[in-house]
């Protein structure tokens, strides 16, 4: 990521914050319009035209978003109108926008948690995640298939998030994909969200104590959603952000292996 988007991401997620999202219709308007931005060649082009006045690309957004929400015109604006990286990168930037409002929108719902629940599924059935991922796929369908699949086993703003990017996924994988909206969703909340990887399940009481060890030792407020991994023997290993805490058997075993090697 260039020290461009990074600005740029930083200024948007502040003005997203400071806007006032009451539901779910301004992510919805965000990724319609990362949709449409990534679709048009014309249009793309003319938002990311660094060479030209910040104004005259906010313009054009005005212009050809103008018919949605006030809050989603401001914010699209606002986005066009820094200097990204890559068009690429304004595309993503409006897109983790459009997820930071959902989580925004949807306060009550464990976004995290069910995003988890469906990155599993998708995991656990490589057809699926096959027929998601080909670029070859009708988008809109791929968006139909994930709200039939997630009929009552998620949200609505679950579903608006996992909907709309397997319909743009821009080569990227979808595992990647909702593993990145998780941590978005947990980042807009004050959250960090950890990946634990055990032999054999963890009970309510077991997962209370680590969330709280790890709430303790980072500061923060710890969602932790468990793996169970026969791979691991015993032990755990936890993930969080870019830290790996590594105290599973396997990977004691494989010290030992390497240093009899060496």
């Amino acid at each position: 990521m260039g020290s461009a988007t990074t600005h740029a991401l930083a200024t948007t997620t502040a003005q997203l914050s400071a806007a006032k999202v009451g539901d779910l219709s301004v992510a919805r308007e965000l990724f319609s319009a990362a949709r449409q931005i990534a679709d048009s060649a014309q249009l793309s082009g003319a938002l990311s035209a660094w060479g030209a006045p910040a104004e005259a690309r906010a313009q054009v957004a005005r212009t050809v978003f103008a018919g949605y929400g006030a809050v989603s015109v401001q914010l699209l604006t606002s986005a066009v109108a820094e200097r990204w990286s890559s068009t690429e990168d304004l595309i993503s930037g409006i897109e983790e926008l459009a997820i930071r409002a959902a989580a925004i929108g949807a306060p009550s719902t464990d976004v995290e948690g069910q995003l988890f629940e469906v990155a599993r599924l998708v995991a656990a059935n490589p057809e699926l995640e096959l027929a998601l991922g080909s670029r070859l796929g009708d988008a809109a369908a791929k968006g139909v298939l994930i709200e039939k699949l997630l009929v009552g086993r998620a949200d609505e703003a679950t579903v608006l998030i996992t909907s709309q990017l397997v319909q743009q996924p821009r080569e990227r994988r979808v595992r990647s994909l909702l593993h990145r909206a998780l941590q978005l969703v947990a980042d807009q909340r004050g959250k960090k969200v950890a990946t634990v990887r055990v032999a054999s399940g963890l009970d309510a009481a077991q997962q209370d104590r680590l969330a709280a060890a790890l709430s303790a030792r980072y500061d923060a407020d710890v969602t932790v959603n468990v793996v169970v991994d026969p791979q691991v023997l015993g032990g755990m290993r936890v993930e969080i952000g870019d830290d790996v805490i590594d105290g599973t058997v396997s990977s004691r075993i494989n010290d030992l292996r390497q240093r009899l090697a060496g």
